[in-house]
C-alpha cells in the first residue's frame, strides 16, 4: 500500500523503477544553485577528498615474457609504459610499485594483500595492467585471470577502508581480435556524520584501452597508444580537469593522433578507441 506524508505519495522501488521519490521534492522553478543545494540531499559537493596525507597506492603489473604454453608473444614495448606510468603517478603523489612478469596466481594475491591493505589514510587506489588479454580476461605470464575477480577484492563490502573513494584501474590489454579500420569525417565531500549506504560497486572506474572485442596497439619503440595518450594528458590537464575530462582526451588523441603501420597489410591503417567505464559518483581532480 502506498504511503502519504504532506500530500506526496510514496510508491515502492522496483528493479526497474521509472518513478524515484525523495523524501524533499525539490521545485527548480526561480531556484538559483545555492537555494536549490539547501533544499536537497545532495548538497555536499560532488568531488572526492583528496586532503588525506597520501594521494594512496599506483599498482603497475607490467607482463612482457610469457610462457610458451600461452602461445603470446613478447610484448616488447611495455617497459615502456611501465616507465611513463611510473613518473607520472609518482609526479601525482602515489607510492608507485612496478611488479613485473607475474603469473595469474601472483597477480591475484598482489591485488588482495593490497586489499586488504589499511587505506584509511589515503585517497584513492590505482592499478595499472599491462599484458596481453581477451573481452574480460588478462593474462598472467602463464595464463589468463578474469578481470572482475581482481577488481571484486575493491568491493566496498571486501575493502572497507576504500569505501567511498576512487578505485582506479587502467587496463593496457587486447579484448578480442577485431581490427577498426576507421570511417573518414570532415567534420573538424563530506556529510557530516550521518551514515549512508552506498552500493558495493560504486566509485570503480576501469578505463580500458580499447572497446570489447577488439585489439589493442602497442607501439614496440614507444609503448602503447592508450597509456602514452594517458600519461600525456595527465601531464598536460592534471592540474585543471577532472579524470572523466581527461580521459575524453585521451579519448580523442588515442582516436585521431595514431593509426597502425604494419608490413602485414591486414594489420595496417588500423585505428582504435578507448573505452571509459565509471561508477564514480564524484568529480575526481589529482591535485589536492
Amino acid at each position: 500500500m502506498e504511503e502519504s506524508h504532506n500530500g506526496v505519495q510514496y510508491g515502492e522501488d522496483t528493479a526497474d523503477a521509472k518513478t524515484y521519490f525523495t523524501n524533499q521534492q525539490i521545485s527548480l522553478q526561480n531556484c538559483d544553485i545555492k537555494d536549490m543545494e539547501k533544499k536537497t540531499k545532495f548538497a555536499h559537493l560532488h568531488k572526492y577528498r583528496t586532503d588525506y596525507p597520501e594521494m594512496g597506492i599506483c599498482l603497475i603489473i607490467n607482463n612482457k615474457n610469457f610462457q610458451s604454453s600461452t602461445n603470446m608473444g613478447v610484448r616488447n614495448g611495455t617497459d615502456v609504459d611501465a616507465r611513463k606510468l611510473h613518473e607520472t603517478f609518482t609526479g601525482l603523489g602515489y607510492k608507485v610499485k612496478v611488479c613485473n612478469d607475474q603469473k595469474s596466481n601472483d597477480i591475484f594475491t598482489l591485488l588482495k594483500k593490497m586489499s586488504e591493505e589499511d587505506h584509511s589514510k589515503r585517497s584513492s587506489f590505482v592499478c595499472a595492467i599491462l599484458s596481453h588479454g581477451e573481452d574480460g580476461l588478462v593474462y598472467g605470464v602463464d595464463g589468463p585471470i578474469q578481470i572482475k575477480n581482481l577488481t571484486d577484492l575493491f568491493r566496498g563490502d571486501r575493502c572497507k577502508t576504500l569505501v567511498g573513494k576512487p578505485k582506479l584501474f587502467f587496463i593496457q590489454a587486447c579484448r578480442g581480435t577485431d581490427l577498426d579500420s576507421g570511417i573518414e569525417t570532415d567534420s573538424g565531500s563530506e556529510l557530516g556524520e550521518e551514515i549512508q549506504r552506498i552500493p558495493v560497486e560504486a566509485d570503480f572506474l576501469y578505463a580500458y584501452s580499447t572497446v570489447p572485442g577488439y585489439y589493442s596497439w602497442r607501439n614496440t619503440m614507444n609503448g602503447s597508444w592508450f597509456i602514452q595518450s594517458l600519461c600525456e594528458m595527465i601531464k598536460l590537464y592534471g592540474p585543471h580537469l577532472e579524470l572523466i575530462q581527461i580521459l575524453t582526451c585521451v579519448n580523442h588523441m588515442v582516436a585521431l593522433e595514431f593509426e597502425s603501420c604494419s608490413t602485414q597489410q591486414a594489420f595496417h591503417a588500423k585505428k582504435q578507441i578507448p573505452c571509459v567505464v565509471s561508477m564514480l559518483t564524484k568529480a575526481f581532480y589529482f591535485l589536492k
